[in-house]
């Protein structure tokens, strides 16, 4: 028997058969996704848009859309419908997903709609809530996320930052609409004509993007803030152009008496008001107060909540607005910037395997929640509420 010898780049050991080895993706559990109707507060704002909901249909999750959701930011049923999602008339059915995604939060009717180990996404607005709406929440043992604590992996409040934005534009220009209304001032400068005065009280985004708006306009604009570091990032922003000082009431109320126009965007929880009633009443008649922060404390003393259909007050002569919900004067724009962010946050999750997951490796996804499974996680919650306070670190491992 004759054996011939067939060349072979290969070794003997690179021709034996291996295993097949085959590319794990990593994938999270689908989950589905309820977005109800608002029905407090006039709310125009809605969390995604259509565009989006095509996005999450194709990654394998199902959302549920409460028939209207979209009406106050245009969108219609029929585009959501087109875009992959289930129309509901039952605000129930949205309510009982496991992801529900609001703007504001839930009433307490809407509480009872909510099955056990939800997870609720939404504002919270801490200044309008009570003792009871934690304590119901609590017994339906719900995982919530709240708008105001959601950071991002560099410990920015990535969507607070988002919203401050379109509030610090938005204040300006209905301040200008306001104002036309109280005095007939146009809001800017016009050649040969004194510039209107606007005064900011608060240096961080809201503030800022207040700021960059008045100058826009041409208005003459004065910042304060307690926080030299932010003062002299905003003057780097603004390249100068801009007086800031920290808040000295003689500085504050010399300011005030010759403002056109303040914009109130420094949260103060927990903490005395900066304008005081005397202040108030030293300004100009027909000048205009806006308080964003009214949800998070009050930065002017006469300030008050008001309403989509009674958008301000006039005491002393002085006109206040204190919506808490002022950027749904702009409610498309602002659905459009709220969902691109609530799409790249759901489709990270997908990408790390779910919401669990994450909450046992991202230390910034703990620090979101409010509530784990019903216990109280926020100290600064259970502070103000006499609730007891539960280490989320020591619930997650």
């Amino acid at each position: 028997m004759s054996t011939t010898n067939i060349f072979t780049p290969f070794s003997e050991e690179e021709l034996m058969p291996k295993e097949e080895k085959l590319e794990v993706i990593k994938k999270g559990k689908q989950f589905s996704i309820g977005i109800p109707k608002e029905t407090c507060l006039n709310e125009r704002r809605t969390c995604i848009t259509p565009d989006a909901v095509q996005v999450l249909v194709q990654h394998g999750h199902e959302i549920i859309v409460e028939s209207g959701a979209g009406q106050g930011s245009f969108f219609t049923d029929l585009q959501y419908s087109e875009s992959g999602a289930i129309i509901t008339k039952d605000p129930k059915e949205a309510f009982s997903q496991d992801l529900i995604l609001k703007i504001n939060p839930p009433t307490d009717e809407e509480i009872d709609y909510f099955k056990p180990n939800t997870y609720l996404v939404s504002a919270l607005q801490i200044n309008l809530r009570d003792k009871d709406y934690f304590m119901k929440l609590a017994e339906k043992k719900v995982n919530a996320i709240a708008f105001e604590f959601i950071a991002d992996e560099y410990k920015q409040l990535a969507l607070v930052r988002l919203i401050g934005e379109i509030a610090g534009t938005v204040s300006i220009l209905y301040a200008s609409e306001l104002l036309a209304l109280s005095n007939g001032l146009m809001l800017g400068g016009i050649t040969g004509v004194r510039p209107t005065e606007v005064v900011v009280l608060g240096a961080g985004i809201v503030g800022e993007f207040a700021t960059k708006a008045a100058i826009g306009l041409g208005a003459s604009v004065k910042v304060f803030d307690n926080s030299l570091s932010k003062l002299r990032r905003l003057h780097t922003l603004v390249d100068s152009r801009v007086p800031t000082s920290i808040i000295d009431p003689k500085e504050l109320s010399k300011s005030l008496r010759r403002a056109d126009v303040v914009i109130g965007a420094l949260p103060r929880l927990n903490m005395q008001p900066i304008v005081t009633e005397e202040m108030v009443c030293k300004m100009k008649k027909g000048s205009v107060i806006i308080d964003i922060a009214i949800d998070y404390g009050k930065v002017v003393e006469t300030s008050e909540l008001t309403t989509m259909e009674d958008p301000y007050i006039i005491k002393h002569g002085v006109i206040h607005c204190g919506l808490p919900n002022l950027t749904s004067k702009m409610p498309r724009t602002t659905t459009k910037a709220i969902s691109n962010f609530f799409l790249s946050y759901i489709l990270n999750y997908d990408v790390e395997g779910g919401f669990e997951n994450m909450l046992i490796r991202k230390n910034e996804m703990k620090q979101s929640l409010y509530m784990y499974k019903g216990r109280h996680t926020k100290k600064v919650i259970c502070d103000r509420f006499g609730l007891t306070y539960h280490d989320i670190n020591l619930l997650i491992f």
